[in-house]
């Protein structure tokens, strides 16, 4: 599956997520004006910024894992459909603590931030990252490939299923009650991650899990509901609540001038 197919498929689950924003929203957002060009013009910027610099990393470390024999699953005798679902929840796994760690060190929540500072949650939020996290998230992932010895279709794999479950958990949809109980026993729903969003910190540092609850369950940072309700509760960071002060070059300058708390 080349670049251009899967840029198809997030285009078209972005899409039907919006779609589905406008006819069951779970929130009123009255900002799209000022919050979408932002969301995507960050989404954009770094699109560009890996195709220029290490676009393709992930697909290309899974190849070298593989001829070179290195990494875990490279060792261990399974058929490819197990190293598949192997290596896929194996970097699942891996993006849970990557999260974890941007949350716990200084520097990386400093890049983290501009993904947090988003004062509503909706299908764009998803891609509202700096590119120098962007950057280092691929680094980290490309690292952890070689070390899973990650099956180069199972990267392909992996890459749409992130991408799509974080525009599906990051969108302001209203499930139906019972379909959402029953969804959040598998996967990370919107209501879920809304809560990893909410402007106190108990609730932001839970809850990091992209696509499935399992290791949020395992390592204890599973949060079920929000102390306030979902459809007003604060979303954001506490200290940062001045739109005018989130503009794109503000977020862009965040790293090295970040607003004071």
């Amino acid at each position: 599956m080349d670049a251009l197919m899967r840029l198809a498929i997030a285009a078209g689950i972005f899409g039907l997520m919006v779609g589905l924003e406008a006819l069951l929203p779970k929130r009123p957002v009255p900002d799209r004006l000022r919050r979408w060009p932002i969301n995507l013009g960050l989404a954009a910027l770094n699109m560009a910024v890996l195709r220029v610099s290490v676009g393709g990393l992930a697909y290309s470390a899974a190849l070298y894992a593989q001829a070179a024999g290195l990494g875990l699953l490279q060792v261990v005798p399974l058929g490819q459909g197990w190293a598949v679902a192997a290596s896929v929840l194996l970097l699942d796994c891996a993006i849970y603590w990557q999260h974890v760690a941007s949350h716990r060190y200084p520097l990386l929540w400093r890049l983290h931030q501009v993904h947090h500072s988003d004062l509503l949650v909706d299908a764009t939020t998803a891609v509202r990252f700096h590119p120098l996290e962007i950057l280092l998230s691929m680094l980290y992932k490309s690292l952890c490939i070689i070390l899973i010895g990650a099956e180069p279709l199972a990267v392909v794999a992996f890459e749409v299923l992130l991408n799509g479950a974080a525009t599906f958990n990051h969108s302001n949809i209203q499930l139906p009650d019972g379909l959402e109980r029953r969804l959040r026993w598998w996967l990370i729903t919107p209501d879920l991650h809304r809560i990893h969003h909410s402007v106190l910190i108990a609730e932001t540092n839970s809850n990091y899990g992209f696509a499935i609850p399992l290791w949020d369950k395992l390592f204890k940072t599973y949060k079920s509901h929000s102390q306030q309700p979902q459809a007003t509760m604060p979303i954001g960071l506490a200290a940062h609540r001045n739109p005018q002060a989130l503009g794109f070059l503000r977020l862009l300058q965040w790293p090295v001038r970040p607003l004071p708390d």
